[in-house]
């Protein structure tokens, strides 16, 4: 119910708090200039503002990346996976490398424990997509 990500990091019991803040540190440092972090469907999110581009397809800001804590896991959702296939591909075969085990949906990376994400591997996807790509990519995967 948290409306800040303050509020939302305080709602956490500590264990939960300093792994989603530790996560949010690494989003924050590699992150290309031009989102916003917002909270968003009861997540932290960072999306391109409506002011930027409004011309999504539910009226609400176009997601690049989402950060929940889940009750048994925690939830890293990479929007850009969603859009495109080379870039899931590249990471699963990137994640094989580290030796961690890669739990996998469409677009949401799940993990139990920080030690479980190769934060470096993390820190290029996020790196990867700078606002003006991810929003030809979503146009192309809707055909606009």
């Amino acid at each position: 119910n948290a409306n800040t990500v303050e509020a939302y990091l305080a709602e956490l019991p500590e264990g939960q708090r300093q792994v989603v803040t530790a996560v949010r540190d690494l989003i924050r440092r590699n992150l290309p200039d031009g989102y916003a972090e917002s909270m968003n469907w009861g997540m932290i999110s960072y999306e391109i503002p409506l002011a930027e581009y409004p011309k999504t397809y539910n009226k609400q800001p176009l997601a690049y990346i989402n950060l929940a804590a889940q009750k048994n896991y925690y939830a890293l959702y990479l929007m850009g996976l969603y859009q495109d296939q080379l870039q899931t591909e590249w990471l699963k075969e990137a994640y094989e490398q580290t030796g961690k085990k890669l739990d996998i949906g469409k677009s949401c990376v799940r993990f139990r424990k920080l030690e479980d994400l190769p934060l470096d591997l993390i820190a290029q996807v996020v790196a990867s997509t700078p606002p003006a790509d991810f929003i030809a990519q979503y146009e192309m995967s809707r055909g606009l």
